[in-house]
Parts: structure tokens; C-alpha cells; sequence
């Protein structure tokens, strides 16, 4: 069999923003947004306290292929893939690699080690970018290379580990069409986790997620999928047809748009995430117009934090005016173990990242980051010559943007910023 590369697929051209979308987004910014409110959950169990409000982000969660056909309830196998037919060619790619993988697992086994962690740290929200469908559809999308679905059953690996909200705004909610994209959000609202960026129509594509906290302000989560990051313009949601929030481009007007939608929404106390997927799987380099982007949410928008994804290895991390920016979380949960390319990336060393966020302000206070490392189809906690490569690494990427990593005495890297 030859060797799969993962997730690499064509990223296609972005679109200039359409007239009639953006008057309706600057329509139903308040009216609309507002009256979708009712998708808040009740206040979230946290340990906040004068210390401020701690949140659990990482990059891409992807429980789909490989992973589900070693879960309780396995779907349907077969891939459209060039080189791999079945999903379960994944799981021998990763035995092969690192050895026997005992299934069924159960439902919170991909946690792994990040499990006692999350339990550790308490945050207020869990907020993760799910890369998969999760859905029994056939339908797939022709023409992609790549299809990644969990079966429906499978979902209580994602309650396993208390996940809060799942930013759907990627390359892959939509794999197996608008069917798998409808029971997508069915099965995750019936399991009580709210969704940003996907939706049966725009107004819920672009609506946040939204959680009360214990201070009286409450979280918004929006989500945004990029054509950096493989988002085709064919899966923009539009007034009548589910779909992504799809980010045109990433210009001062986008700024503005955003701006709008926020405002229509955001009340004294709130804090806002923005999640986006944007760029490409491989490489350091950050571009500044990314980089110009996440200034002017911040700067002109009224977000809090920027959480990027899309890249399967950490990059840089800002902190800008008390801001924080990711401006690429790595992946999380994958199956792309065995699979040979990118070794200098060292792609399965993840991160857990724990912002805590003053609770009036939304200024970063303090921010920390555990180590794991993909093995097995599951996160363990890193060796410390594996937390040394993350360290030494972060603080490379991070020179430009005036941060910097030291080990903590739990285990952690410890942030500081200029």
C-alpha cells in the first residue's frame, strides 16, 4: 500500500465577498444573531475566581476514519481515497508503526492522559475544532480526495471528555455532503454540545456559541473556515442553504464585518473567541496578512482571543495588546500515525492550551501549555526530552512575536510576553 499523506488536499481560490451576503450579514447582524441566543447553554461549571477564567483550547480533533473504526460502534469503512479504500488500512498503518491497538477502545480512551489534565485544570469552557463528520451518510463529496466521518454512535467519545463546543468552520464537515452535514449538528446538539461556524442556513453558520459564566458575562465562540485551509466557496452557507461560515478573504472589510456581527451580540462582561481555519498543514511561516488579520480582530473587532488551526504541527504564539493569538494549534487527535513525510515537524507532539483570561477585560493573564503526544490513536502525556523539542521550538517561532516558553514544575511550558 502506498503510504498516504494525511490531509494535504488542493486549497482553492478565494471569492471576493458577495454583495448579497454581506448585506444580509450586516442585516441580521443584530436581529438574527440575537434571536439564536436560545443555543446558550446553562452557566458552565468552572473554578473562576479572582484569577480569572481559564479555557481549554487545542487545534484539530479529528475521531473520524482510523479512530472510528476502533471505537464501540465502527461505521462504514470505505474511503474514496487514491491510495486507501478502507478506513481500516489507517489502523494498520499505525499498528505497523507503533504496535497492536486493542478494540474495541472505549469511549474516552483518544483522551487519554489529556483527561486527568482537563479534570486538573477545570476550565470554563472546552472548545476544540472537530475535523470530522459525524454521520452515516453516503453521500460523499465528489471530487475531494479526502472523507473523514465518525459514526454517530461514537459520540459519547466526545462527551468523554466534557467537550463544550465544537467549531465546525473547516475543510471536512462537509465530506459527506449536506445530509452529513444536517445530522453533524443533530447528533452534537442532542449530546448537548453547541456548535459555531456550520449550519442549516447562514444565520446559524455565523451565529456564536454562547456560555454563561459564573462573573455574569458570558463567552462567544464564533468560527470561521478559510480557503488557506481547503474551504471550498461551494460550501458557503447562504440564507437558504446549509453550509461554513466561509472568511472571503482577510481584509480590513472582513475586519468590519466581523465587527458588526459581533457587536450585535457582545454585551458588557462578554469575552469572544475566534476560531478560525486558515493556512496551509505544513510550515512555520506565518503570513502577514494572518498576521494583520488577527491584529485588526482584536484591535477593531472586539475579540478576546484568535484560535488557529488548520497547520497538523504548533506554530507561533502573539500576545498582542493582552490578546492572545494561535496562530496554528497543531492537531490534536489524528490517525495519521505511520504515516511518513513531514518526520521534522514532529506532528505527534500536541498541545493542550489553557489561557486564563481576566474576566472583565478578557486580557491574557497567564497562559499555559501541556505537552502530549499522539500514540497509538491516543493522547499521552510527553517525555521530557519530547516537552524540550516543544520549548526550544515555541520560542524559535515565537522571537518574532515577543514570546517565550520555560518549564513549569508541573510539567507544563509556561508563557511570558513583551
Amino acid at each position: 500500500m502506498r503510504t498516504p499523506r494525511g490531509d494535504d488536499e488542493s486549497r482553492p481560490p478565494m471569492r471576493p465577498d458577495p454583495p448579497a451576503r454581506r448585506r444580509f450579514l450586516a442585516a441580521a447582524g443584530r436581529a438574527l444573531l440575537g434571536s439564536l441566543l436560545v443555543r446558550a447553554a446553562p452557566a458552565v461549571t468552572t473554578s473562576e475566581s479572582n484569577a480569572g477564567v481559564t479555557l481549554f483550547l487545542c487545534g484539530d480533533v479529528m475521531t473520524g476514519r482510523g479512530i472510528d473504526q476502533v471505537l464501540p460502534h465502527p461505521g462504514n469503512p470505505r474511503l474514496y481515497e487514491p491510495y486507501v479504500r478502507s478506513a481500516l488500512g489507517y489502523v494498520e498503518l499505525a499498528e505497523a508503526a507503533t504496535g497492536p491497538i486493542q478494540r474495541p477502545v472505549d469511549f474516552s480512551y483518544p483522551w487519554g492522559d489529556a483527561l486527568p489534565e482537563l479534570d486538573r485544570r477545570r476550565p470554563a469552557a472546552r472548545i476544540v475544532n472537530l475535523e470530522t463528520a459525524v454521520t452515516t451518510s453516503e453521500s460523499e463529496w465528489r471530487g475531494k480526495g479526502i472523507h473523514y466521518r465518525m459514526h454517530p454512535a461514537n459520540a459519547p467519545c466526545l462527551s468523554a471528555a466534557r467537550i463544550d463546543c465544537c467549531s465546525l468552520a473547516n475543510n471536512h464537515v462537509l465530506d459527506w455532503g449536506v445530509a452529513g452535514l444536517k445530522e453533524t449538528l443533530a447528533v452534537l446538539h442532542q449530546a448537548g454540545i453547541q456548535t459555531a461556524g456550520a449550519g442549516r442556513n447562514l444565520a446559524e453558520a455565523a451565529a456564536p456559541a454562547v456560555f454563561d459564566l459564573p462573573s455574569g458575562g458570558r463567552l462567544l465562540v464564533f468560527a470561521f473556515g478559510a480557503g488557506s485551509a481547503g474551504v471550498s466557496p461551494a460550501w458557503a452557507a447562504t440564507v437558504d442553504r446549509p453550509g461554513v461560515n466561509v472568511l472571503d478573504d482577510f481584509s480590513p472589510r472582513a475586519v468590519r464585518n466581523i465587527g458588526r456581527q459581533i457587536a450585535g451580540v457582545k454585551r458588557g462582561g462578554d469575552m469572544v473567541v475566534a476560531s478560525i481555519h486558515w493556512g496551509d498543514n505544513w510550515g512555520y511561516e506565518v503570513p502577514r496578512e494572518q498576521i494583520e488579520f488577527a491584529h485588526g480582530l482584536i484591535d477593531a473587532a472586539g475579540v478576546d482571543v484568535v484560535h488557529g488551526h488548520s497547520s497538523h504541527h504548533p506554530k507561533a504564539i502573539e500576545v498582542h495588546r493582552d490578546k492572545l493569538i494561535l496562530y496554528g494549534c497543531g492537531d490534536f487527535i489524528n490517525d495519521y500515525e505511520g504515516i511518513g513525510g513531514h518526520e521534522s515537524y514532529r506532528a505527534d507532539l500536541t498541545l493542550m492550551y489553557f489561557p486564563t483570561l481576566d474576566s472583565t477585560t478578557g486580557r491574557l493573564r497567564q497562559l499555559s501549555l501541556t505537552p502530549m503526544r499522539i500514540r497509538h490513536f491516543r493522547a499521552n502525556r510527553a517525555s521530557v526530552g519530547d516537552v524540550r523539542w516543544l520549548e526550544a521550538m515555541l520560542n524559535r517561532e515565537g522571537r518574532r512575536f515577543g514570546s517565550r516558553f520555560g518549564a513549569a514544575p508541573d510539567g507544563a511550558l509556561a508563557a511570558t510576553w513583551s
